[in-house]
């Protein structure tokens, strides 16, 4: 199913950022060797690959809206899940923008059920609710 493969492409995203992040591996090593371990589609494969690199590219920018809409959590001391999590959402909902805000909102609160812990999917949800509101807003909606 195609959904079910786009949502396993989101995961391994994650998975190669929660190891970028804690390791500080090369990004196109860690991607590539992922990939290597999943079946996905050319097409999945791509957007995996363009959302770590996309998220790598305007981490600086995600990070600050993460700041912004998580006051009350640092980002140095979020949960290295649930920060991955908001800089993939963030990065579909503010940069790439291909996916419906709810569509991204939905997917990263499913990742956050499946790799997250129990606290995780609320907040997620409620920091995405926040910056979904924003890019609304922006888009004159």
């Amino acid at each position: 199913m195609p959904f079910n493969e786009r949502h396993r492409a989101r995961g391994l995203a994650l998975q190669a950022m929660y190891e970028i992040d804690t390791a500080g591996h090369d990004p196109a090593d860690v991607v590539r060797r992922q990939l290597e371990a999943t079946i996905l589609s050319p097409e999945n494969s791509r957007f995996a690959t363009e959302l770590v690199t996309g998220v790598l590219a305007h981490k600086t920018v995600i990070d600050g809206h993460i700041k912004r809409f998580a006051r009350a959590w640092p980002i140095e001391q979020m949960a290295v899940v649930d920060r991955n999590i908001l800089r993939l959402a963030i990065f579909e909902v503010l940069v790439d923008n291909r996916v419906p805000i709810r569509v991204a909102i939905s997917e990263a609160v499913e990742l956050a059920k499946d790799f997250g812990s129990q606290n995780s999917p609320r907040f997620v949800n409620g920091v995405l609710g926040s910056i979904g509101n924003l890019a609304t807003e922006d888009n004159g909606g």
